[in-house]
Order: C-alpha cells, then sequence, then structure tokens
C-alpha cells in the first residue's frame, strides 16, 4: 500500500516530468519507492498528510540534496547528478545517513525560487497598462518576491514571433513560446520598485544563492544561466514581513501620477486564509479611491481549479476593478497562451 509521503513524491515526480526535468522526477520516484531508513525516512513519515502538498515536502528533500552537490560535500552523489548518470539507488543510503544533519535542517524551510521567465507576463501586463494609462511610470509592489529578480523585469528583454518587446538593452533575454496575440508596442518605465517576502534572499549572501541554486533543478541548465545573469542587475530592495500588513502600508495614501501594480506570480497559494483576506480588503479599497491619475492593477499569475494546463494569468484595473482573463502562462514561463 501506498503511503500518503509516497503518493505526494509520485505527484511531484509527475509534475517535474511536466515541467521539463526528468532527472528530478527520477529522484523522486527512487526516494518514494526505495526510501532508505533513518532519520530523514522518519521525518517525512510522520509528516501531516494535509500539508504534505502545501509544504512542497519532496522538493525540500530534492533541494538539500542538490545543495549538498552544489557545494561539493558528496561526490558519489554528485556522480549521479547531470551531466552524470550514476545509481541513484545505491548512493542514496550512504547520503542520506552521512548528510543526516543537513537533510532534517533543509527539511525545515519551504522551497524558494525566482523563476525569472514568469516576467514574460509581467512584460505582457505592463505593455498593457502603459498603453491604457499613457505617460505614467509604474509602481511596483510583489508579494512572495523571494530574490527580487522579477522586480526588474523591465531590465528583461522578450523575442515572441521575431518581434523584440521589453529593454532595449536587457541583462538577459525571455523566449516563451506563445500563442494568441502579441503584446502591445507600447513603452513603459519603472519609477518605483518594491517587494515582500517572509524570508527573503539576499543576492549578496551566499548562503541564501545557494538556497536558490538548490531549487534551481539539476538538468535545467539554462534556468541557472538565466539566474546568474539576472543577478547581475541592480536588484530592488525585498521587505522581510507578511505580504498584508506590508500591502496596507503600501496602499494607505494613492501613488499619483503614477500606476500601481500589485501583483504576485505562484506564491498566493502559499499565503495563510487570513493574509489573503486581509491583501484583498486593502485592494479593495485602495480600488475604490483610485483615479485615472492614480490608478491601481493587480496581476494575479497563479495556480487555479482549471483543469487545463498551467497557471491562469488576470489583469484588474482600478477605477472601474474591471478583469480581463489574459489567458494561460506555464508555471515556469515556458509557455503564454493569450485568451
Amino acid at each position: 500500500m501506498t503511503a500518503p509521503w509516497q503518493a505526494h513524491f509520485l505527484r511531484q515526480a509527475e509534475a517535474c516530468d511536466g515541467l521539463g526535468s526528468p532527472f528530478t522526477a527520477a529522484l523522486l520516484r527512487t526516494l518514494a519507492h526505495d526510501m532508505p531508513p533513518g532519520a530523514v525516512a522518519a521525518r517525512i513519515a510522520a509528516w501531516p498528510v494535509e500539508t504534505l502538498s502545501p509544504d512542497a515536502l519532496a522538493l525540500r528533500l530534492a533541494g538539500g540534496l542538490h545543495a549538498l552537490v552544489l557545494q561539493g560535500r558528496d561526490a558519489a552523489l554528485a556522480a549521479c547528478y547531470p551531466p552524470h548518470q550514476g545509481a541513484l539507488s545505491e548512493v542514496l543510503p550512504g547520503t542520506l545517513a552521512t548528510h543526516e544533519a543537513h537533510l532534517l535542517h533543509w527539511l525545515d524551510s519551504a522551497p524558494q525560487t525566482n523563476e525569472i521567465r514568469r516576467s514574460a507576463a509581467l512584460i505582457l501586463a505592463a505593455g498593457l497598462l502603459a498603453e491604457r494609462f499613457p505617460d505614467q511610470p509604474l509602481q511596483l509592489s510583489e508579494l512572495g518576491a523571494s530574490a527580487g529578480l522579477n522586480l526588474q523585469f523591465d531590465r528583461y528583454g522578450m523575442e515572441v514571433a521575431g518581434q523584440r518587446f521589453g529593454a532595449a538593452a536587457p541583462l538577459l533575454t525571455l523566449t516563451p513560446d506563445w500563442q494568441g496575440e502579441l503584446p502591445p508596442r507600447a513603452a513603459y518605465r519603472v519609477a518605483e520598485a518594491r517587494g515582500v517576502d517572509l524570508n527573503p534572499l539576499d543576492p549578496g549572501s551566499p548562503a541564501d544563492m545557494l538556497r536558490l541554486r538548490s531549487y534551481t533543478w539539476a538538468d535545467q541548465p539554462d534556468r541557472m544561466a538565466r539566474l546568474d545573469a539576472a543577478l547581475a542587475g541592480e536588484i530592488p530592495a525585498v521587505d522581510r514581513g507578511d505580504a498584508a500588513a506590508w500591502l496596507e502600508d503600501r496602499l494607505a495614501a494613492p501613488a499619483r501620477g503614477r500606476v500601481h501594480l500589485v501583483y504576485h506570480t505562484i506564491a498566493w497559494q502559499y499565503f495563510p486564509a487570513e493574509t489573503k483576506a486581509r491583501c484583498e480588503a486593502a485592494l479593495a479599497r485602495a480600488g475604490a479611491l483610485a483615479t485615472p491619475e492614480a490608478p491601481l492593477a493587480r496581476l494575479s499569475f497563479e495556480a487555479d481549479a482549471s483543469e487545463r494546463p498551467g497557471a491562469a494569468l488576470r489583469l484588474t484595473t482600478w477605477p472601474g476593478g474591471e478583469t480581463q482573463e489574459l489567458g494561460r502562462v506555464d508555471f515556469h514561463g515556458r509557455w503564454l497562451h493569450r485568451a
């Protein structure tokens, strides 16, 4: 009989396959079918069933193992990681026993990523807002901003159907598989950018960057290259704190002469119900005070109940409070399909 934690690992493996990481999928399946006994296995088996998926338990362990490889602390394990092809089932018992304290510590915290390809959706939203509110720069507020790499999306370029969008001299260029109407050509400018995260990652901290890299899957070197390119930028500040209290403060007064864009990308699902309710209430209050001279917008890039692939992309603007269904986006931003 399959235990709940095993079913969780196998579901996550399927998701990794769908997101283009067969190695991570194979690692999680190996662990699901043949978890070496010990303290790590006991901790995983005792994990509350209802929080296995919300806590992304399988990815916590995968990140801890990848961190050992990135640090050069386990040569036998590294020999199983791309581009090598060692036998994971033979190596993992020794790894889990030798690095027990490290892996137990890694299980304490939720995974953190900063998937830069999601900025394709931000470039689209910025163009739409510039088209509707010309000559008004953007003020950015990102919820769940991690290291803040998507707060500098105005420094990224995007190439779609042979056309270029975004920054003229970009730090990096995104090339999503795009279907449907292309973004507007309207130019946009960012006047201010800040983010919030319960545990923001400092781009200047080796420990924090190890954490960020550990959750970048080992068989996806293109993601690691984008991460390194983005880290070369002047990354806006990310405040440590609760998203609701921070957003209430950010929205306390209208941003006159600016379009205040609040956004979150695959972060909302991790917020407690009370935090979500307070954020929604703060947006509603601020939306009621919005004017054409001080407009407000919210971009939501989040999983929904749809059986269709990817996440729903929605843009709400005030005054008015109209919501546009912009389409669907791959969770890692590999493709964007306009509605």
